[in-house]
């Protein structure tokens, strides 16, 4: 880091990249940390078309996350099964609320199957991503939600606010249902304030710690009291709110709970936040030093809080690119899971037991952060366990799936994919068929290629490429695979 910064003011580290260090190398790098992975082919469409047109395509609209089958037959039954869990004995009203959790963990289950299909395809991927960050900001978990159809609506808004401003998206999800029940608004009234959200608000949402006052909090908590969500929807009960005067930010007024996220945006740090927030999701483990995220966050401020300005911004910066922040960035659990589905061209499979297993085995479940402070990444992502699973990730993907350990259910899930025309879940035999028939040395720079495309290593080359001509000319297939299962669990691949 201390190479860019020596070289590049604050003001000069936000200017876009000289056209004249835009190359492959860029290229990969902007991909691989905007989405899951850097393919072939979007590399070279990138290269072509260079940062700002890339950008600017990419972040162009929302991407649409359609309404899985579960969850909509939950919203569905939602009031039949509120009503159930009060009725009848204990027993009757325990075996309805079973009934419900079960239900809501398999509609939770199949959303993220779907999600992952979506976030899989490369054209999507950048969008998923950004959605993903800004869920890790904006935090509901399904565990104490206890609704999966609310957790589906929660990632829906911020989906739809994501390329328009920070303003807008905040006032619309300090309505979530979801939120409302993650952080106790639902009990939050004129006479009791719960400062729960309001703490959040600040801490973690928008402003970041020591910018704010615990009487700012006090006294912001008044202002969303009343907010309710009755049956999924958003619900603000005047006779519970306090409408009386209060004094935030040393501003006084009868305030609400839109005009303390106006305030909030006066602030200094709302500008500095979320840009300090993306340095740590998408560039580097360490913090950059304040005048820069200050001269960054000034700039967007200044542009209206508006996302894609952000976006464009940042990614497309000379220190986005420097030479310090690449190849060198820990890859999270689902950069790693769907950056493999890329690079191998494969579709997550419908198998929600063994998908979601392995991601919990190696530490990052979508839509169940492990606290209101979402995931804390980086060097947290990797020990001795998570590694295994990572290994034991790879292995399964270039192996073809065991289908007796798979139950009705399951298979009647691959049928219907296969009827769709979707089969491809695990690494082809004809592919690697395709590599062991090549001479060794070709193999060894096609894999190379594959897993790692940013190696120019000829010593590697050519150590894979004398494993690869040893042994039975019959087991040439096996020692592809292992070829390529050493390289997909190397610390390389861990990195971006």
């Amino acid at each position: 880091m201390a190479t860019a910064l020596r070289s590049l003011s604050p003001q000069e580290a936000w200017q876009p990249l000289p056209a004249s260090e835009w190359d492959e190398s860029a290229a990969r790098h902007l991909l691989g940390r905007l989405g899951w992975s850097a393919t072939p082919a979007e590399t070279a469409r990138a290269l072509r078309d260079g940062p700002t047109a890339t950008l600017q395509r990419t972040f162009a609209h929302p991407v649409a996350f359609p309404k899985p089958a579960l969850i909509a037959q939950l919203e569905a039954d939602g009031p039949e099964l509120l009503r159930a869990m009060g009725r009848g004995d204990a027993e009757q009203r325990r075996l309805a609320a079973q009934d419900a959790r079960e239900r809501a963990r398999e509609a939770l289950a199949d959303m993220t199957i779907h999600w992952l299909q979506l976030a899989a395809q490369p054209e999507h991927a950048p969008f998923e991503k950004w959605c993903l960050f800004l869920q890790d900001v904006w935090v509901v978990g399904a565990e104490k939600v206890k609704n999966s159809a609310l957790i589906y609506q929660h990632q829906d808004w911020i989906r739809r606010g994501a390329l328009g401003t920070a303003p807008l998206l905040a006032k619309a999800l300090s309505r979530s249902p979801a939120m409302i029940l993650y952080l106790d608004l639902q009990q939050s009234k004129a006479e009791a304030p719960n400062e729960n959200f309001a703490r959040e608000l600040f801490e973690l949402f928008t402003l970041g710690e020591g910018n704010y006052t615990e009487t700012d909090i006090k006294q912001a908590a008044r202002a969303f009291t009343g907010y309710r969500q009755v049956a999924g929807k958003f619900l603000f009960q005047r006779r519970q709110h306090d409408a009386g005067t209060k004094t935030v930010f040393g501003q006084t007024g009868n305030f609400t709970g839109d005009d303390v996220i106006d305030l909030v945006f006066q602030q200094k740090a709302a500008g500095t936040f979320l840009p300090r927030e993306m340095v740590k999701f998408y560039l580097s483990e360490n913090a950059l030093p304040a005048e820069y995220t200050d001269a960054l966050g000034a700039a967007w401020a200044r542009q209206g809080y508006r996302f894609g300005a952000l976006l464009g911004a940042f990614f497309g910066s000379r220190l986005f690119y420097a030479e310090e922040f690449r190849g060198n960035f820990i890859k999270s659990p689902l950069q790693y899971f769907l950056g493999l589905t890329q690079d191998l061209d494969l579709t997550p499979a419908p198998l929600a037991r063994q998908v979601i297993g392995a991601l919990r085995s190696m530490g990052q479940l979508p839509f169940n952060p492990p606290n209101v402070r979402g995931w804390v990444g980086g060097r947290n992502w990797i020990n001795s366990a998570t590694l295994a699973s990572r290994r034991a990730v790879a292995n399964a993907l270039l192996n073809p799936l065991n289908e007796a350990t798979l139950n009705a259910d399951e298979l009647f899930e691959l049928d219907v994919a296969a009827t769709n025309g979707v089969s491809n879940f695990t690494l082809a035999p004809a592919r690697l068929d395709a590599w062991a028939k090549l001479p060794p040395a070709d193999a060894a720079r096609a894999l190379l290629a594959l897993a790692l495309p940013s190696r120019h290593d000829p010593a590697l080359a050519d150590q894979l490429a004398s494993f690869l001509a040893k042994g039975n000319p019959g087991a040439a297939r096996a020692r592809v695979r292992t070829a390529l299962a050493t390289l997909l669990e190397s610390p390389d691949y861990q990195l971006c």
